[in-house]
């Protein structure tokens, strides 16, 4: 018995049968089912034989996988119908994910957001592509999580820099191109990007708007569907990702050692051994300084932190706003309540723990995904020896390094050291290290 045919997977954009090739006008003929939204179906459906079904998949994209199953199985010749390139944030992932790459075919037309750099003659070879093409979850607030609709959208504009400053959006009718700029210039991009709008690509009414301002775009409406292009226009923060000075936070004051100082954060932050996409803990955030460094060493990750002081979570969050901390989300409480809405950390940094010590490490050491890692800073004797009889009771691997530093201090024409409280940073996995 013959194996079926596999499922045809055939890009297509609005100038319809016309800029299809003659291989994919040949499988829509012979087809016995095709699968596609209905505003596809409509370019095609006037050149295709009666005998063809036509099935409209729009909100019921989940049912795809199944339909085609069933088609085969009967042995009949199955299409489905996307828009562009399947395989550029279309339904191709999801198709051969669900079938299997073997089981579909794919014959890909110009993406969309190829015609739109091409419209707007971009070279984009180096452009990072976005897709915000998700659910609707409102504006863009600060503090907002991974599960938002545009933060993709702010990780690629972290990242962008002259050297490679083109982002490709995907966009939808709930994340147009206008609040697209509302959002970037709420996260304090607002001098940064250059944005462009190709919308209706291959229709009639195909129209351009070239390099606006982020503020001329936010309050203009665009027609629907459409691409948009932003260009960096301005450097990016020249600042380093790590070792900031412990001036460029802001801090309660007047001064009561409440934020982590430079050499112990520099050592506790290698300690956590963070990759670009770890997930991180902050508990007793403080000023922040650890968590916002964090974030910054795991751009495609995410820090969540807590912190009981109301002035001491103000200033964390304008430190956020300052350092455009996006992937970063300030949760103001006492540990350990809301951290079980938390995702499994890969690194967890415990900065105070507002008399909860030993129950956070049982948590923390339960909840830490495989090889992750908990540091914690103490400058008590009786905190340090809490933490160390909870770890060894839990069977964690764990070792100590005593800080002791001195910074140089002016006096008179000369300088003189001034030493700094020592710091004990506890290093913990819960298996051997």
């Amino acid at each position: 018995m013959n194996s079926p045919e596999p499922c045809r997977l055939i890009g297509i954009l609005d100038d319809g049968w016309a800029g299809l090739g003659d291989l994919a006008r040949a499988h829509l003929i012979e087809c016995d089912l095709l699968i596609g939204a209905r505003r596809t179906l409509d370019l095609v459906a006037l050149r295709l034989p009666s005998r063809v079904e036509q099935r409209a998949m729009d909100g019921l994209l989940g049912r795809v996988p199944e339909w085609v199953r069933a088609a085969r199985g009967a042995g009949q010749r199955c299409v489905v119908l996307a828009t562009g390139d399947p395989l550029c944030h279309g339904i191709g992932a999801f198709l051969i994910g669900r079938l299997g790459a073997d089981e579909v075919e794919v014959l890909p037309t110009t993406s969309t957001l190829q015609l739109a750099f091409a419209r707007l003659g971009k070279p984009w070879q180096a452009a990072r592509i976005v897709s915000v093409h998700s659910r609707d979850a409102g504006e863009w607030q600060p503090g907002a999580g991974p599960d938002h609709g545009l933060y993709p959208l702010l990780q690629a504009a972290t990242e962008a820099s002259t050297e490679a400053p083109l982002i490709g959006v995907f966009t939808s009718p709930a994340n147009t191109p206008a609040r697209i700029a509302r959002c970037l210039i709420a996260a304090g991009y607002g001098e940064d990007f250059r944005l462009s709008v190709a919308a209706c690509l291959e229709r009639p009414e195909e129209s351009l708007h070239i390099e606006l301002s982020l503020t001329d775009a936010a309050g203009q409406d665009f027609a629907d569907p459409n691409i948009v292009v932003l260009e960096r226009c301005r450097p990016p923060d020249a600042r380093p990702r790590f070792g900031l000075d412990d001036s460029d936070y802001v801090q309660r004051t007047p001064e009561k050692g409440l934020i982590t100082k430079q050499e112990a954060r520099a050592v506790s932050l290698a300690r956590l051994g963070l990759r670009s996409d770890s997930v991180v803990w902050d508990i007793g955030a403080g000023s922040g300084s650890v968590g916002l460094e964090a974030a910054r060493l795991a751009p495609r990750g995410h820090v969540w932190a807590i912190e009981k002081n109301a002035g001491d979570a103000a200033n964390a969050r304008e430190n956020a706003r300052r350092l455009r901390a996006h992937n970063y989300s300030l949760q103001e409480g006492r540990a350990p309540e809301g951290l079980d809405a938390w995702p499994d950390p890969d690194a967890v940094f415990i900065g105070g723990s507002g008399g909860e010590l030993a129950e956070l490490i049982r948590l923390v050491l339960a909840r830490l995904r495989p090889d992750g890692r908990l540091v914690m800073n103490f400058v008590t004797l009786e905190n340090l020896a809490t933490a160390t009889a909870t770890l060894s009771e839990a069977g964690a691997s764990w070792d100590v390094v005593q800080l002791q530093a001195a910074r140089s201090q002016p006096i008179l024409a000369m300088h003189r050291l001034a030493a700094q409280n020592p710091v004990w940073i506890v290093s913990a996995m819960p298996g051997a290290m």
